[in-house]
């Protein structure tokens, strides 16, 4: 299936692009928090959105 470097750099790959997205969210974390306030709002609204649109589609069949 893979062979074997291929494995060592997927994991090599992981690892490093998962300390670089925690690195880069740590050094903006600030400006996060200044101005994306209250996106859980959005979150929630978009959710019961979908969850409206497919019970009206399951309700229509």
């Amino acid at each position: 299936m893979f062979s074997k470097n291929q494995l060592i750099f997927a994991i090599i790959f992981v690892i490093v692009f998962s300390i670089s997205m925690v690195w880069s969210y740590r050094k903006d974390i600030k400006i996060t928090k200044k101005y994306y306030k209250n996106t859980y709002i959005v979150v929630i609204a978009i959710f019961l959105i979908i969850a409206i649109f497919t019970l009206i589609t399951f309700s229509m069949h």
